[in-house]
């Protein structure tokens, strides 16, 4: 459901984002998550239909598509399973975004394109041990020697980071004696191919079990001068502005969460009896139902209308975060609810709502957390002081 009016486009990426995902991810999501693996054949699948360059421009092999349309076609993808989801959003928001819009011509031909395609699979490195919502304090150190960039240091939270083909990493070109805090950061294009690059630790996590979540470390990894995107010390500025973007995909992918989550929930209420009657009888489940369904739709209405401004070339930070805010908090609240409509079989992996509850809550923590975004919304209110 929506309330805000579809166009025909829209309603048919929805469509072919609703089958594709009835089809390919949900009938094997629960085994994915018991296996901690996603299949990067499913990911091909998707970039084959499209799903991994619906922002990016015809031009650039993209599908051109306005961010409702992405929105749309997520939280479907999301409603399936949120490792799926998480991919689809962190590769259609930020490294290719950072391509499209800082990147050279050069860039965009060998990267973007084939990453548009869904040839080549994209990750974005911020985080490191030591750095997480203060990521300007990062220190993976990149050195100038002639024509090529040394790299050398760890990054931490690298989503798809273990099968990426292209990774986005955000490293320091000033001086260790100089420091110049955010504007001593610049953006690199990584591959895996480079010597010098490891896969380290992949994260055993409570949520988001099929999609990995690695560490990445960098021993003296030589990079051609040109895999430097955009201008140096301004890859700080780069990483923020798609983070605005990606807030917007966290948001539809809580949705997508919540949405599952609630939808098993109607199912359940409707087939579980107690006291000779379905539960949906009881004012005390209709009651969680209907705050249940009234959240997400007041998230959505906010995403959609977010959504609508950035395409008509507004700054979106405040609402990009309130989005995220709203949507995460939605999403933990509705899937604890669903736990608690489910009673004792909420807690065992044969339903479905655990695996919700658990893939819900880092739509709270990641790209942001609930309290850097409420920092974020402050500030806006200042007027950006």
């Amino acid at each position: 459901m929506s309330l805000t009016p579809l166009t025909e486009v829209q309603r048919e990426i929805r469509s072919l984002a609703r089958t594709f995902a009835a089809d390919a991810i949900a009938p094997h999501a629960a085994r994915w998550d018991r296996e901690a693996c996603f299949p990067v054949a499913v990911a091909r699948q998707m970039g084959a239909l499209g799903f991994l360059g619906m922002l990016i421009p015809e031009e650039f092999d993209g599908l051109g598509l306005d961010t409702t349309s992405y929105l749309l076609a997520l939280e479907e993808i999301s409603a399936a399973d949120a490792s799926a989801a998480v991919l689809m959003s962190v590769h259609n928001s930020l490294p290719t975004q950072m391509l499209l819009h800082f990147g050279s011509d050069e860039q965009r031909d060998h990267y973007l394109k084939p990453m548009a395609r869904g040839e080549l699979l994209g990750a974005f490195a911020l985080s490191e041990p030591e750095s997480g919502s203060d990521a300007s304090s990062l220190t993976c150190q990149a050195i100038r020697e002639g024509d090529e960039w040394v790299i050398s240091g760890t990054k931490s939270w690298v989503t798809s980071g273990s099968f990426a083909d292209v990774i986005m990493v955000m490293a320091r070109t000033d001086s260790p004696d100089a420091r110049r805090g955010s504007k001593g950061i610049s953006a690199f294009i990584v591959t895996p191919d480079r010597p010098g690059f490891h896969v380290g630790k992949k994260e055993d996590k409570m949520g988001l079990r099929a999609s990995p979540t690695v560490q990445l470390n960098f021993d003296g990894l030589r990079l051609p001068s040109r895999n430097l995107l955009g201008e140096e010390g301004q890859g700080f500025v780069y990483a923020m502005r798609s983070l605005d973007n990606g807030r917007l995909g966290i948001a539809a992918q809580a949705l997508g969460i919540a949405r599952a989550a609630l939808d098993a929930s109607l199912a359940y209420a409707a087939e579980r009896r107690q006291f000779k009657q379905a539960i949906r009888e009881f004012q005390a489940i209709q009651f969680k139902l209907a705050d249940m369904a009234s959240r997400i739709e007041s998230a959505r209405a906010l995403l959609h209308a977010t959504a609508a401004a950035k395409d008509r070339g507004e700054s979106i930070t405040m609402y990009g975060s309130m989005c995220k805010l709203l949507a995460s908090e939605t999403a933990m609240f509705v899937t604890t609810e669903a736990v608690q409509i489910f009673g004792g079989y909420g807690y065992v992996k044969e339903y479905p709502a655990e695996k919700y509850f658990r893939d819900a809550k880092i739509t709270e923590i990641y790209e942001g957390t609930s309290e850097i975004q409420r920092v974020v919304i402050a500030r806006e209110l200042y007027g950006g002081k």
